[in-house]
């Protein structure tokens, strides 16, 4: 899939896993049914397109590749490392029909912490703004970063 514009990204993500959600993972009990999916952000980063994808059973920050990523052509269950202004994290490749290849790094899973859509849209922001944030001090997970936990005593 070549993906052109954030837009056309965050159109085919919910299209794809809100299928998904009304097949495989209708009648389980992992789905928060207070959430929805949601696709939140989707800009260039170096040669791939990053966001967050947000469903009822799981957040994960996701690498879409641009033109010229380099992993796409590796195989699903491949894991690989990216680094950002917080650090680097491991993905790993998935790939779905309507999507082709994509990389998941998850952030929650289940999804059961979460009130509401609007809880889980604010922290999935705050992990992608400060995914995108000056390094971190070492020690600090990614657990830290999405509850605030940084600098604090």
């Amino acid at each position: 899939m070549l993906w052109r514009e954030s837009g056309q990204i965050r159109l085919a993500l919910e299209t794809a896993f809100n299928d998904i959600l009304d097949t495989r993972m209708d009648g389980l009990p992992i789905a928060n049914t207070a959430l929805s999916v949601q696709a939140i952000g989707f800009n260039r980063f170096n040669e791939d397109w990053l966001g967050v994808l947000l469903t009822p059973w799981c957040m994960n920050l996701l690498l879409l590749p641009g033109s010229d990523s380099t992993w796409c052509g590796q195989a699903s269950g491949t894991s690989i490392e990216r680094s950002f202004p917080y650090g680097t994290f491991e993905f790993t490749l998935g790939s779905e029909t309507l999507l082709g290849m994509y990389a998941q790094c998850s952030l929650f899973s289940p999804m059961f912490q979460f009130a509401d859509q609007a809880a889980a849209l604010a922290a999935a922001q705050a992990a992608l703004q400060g995914l995108l944030a000056t390094s971190a001090a070492r020690g600090i997970s990614r657990r830290d970063l999405l509850r605030g936990t940084i600098g604090k005593a």
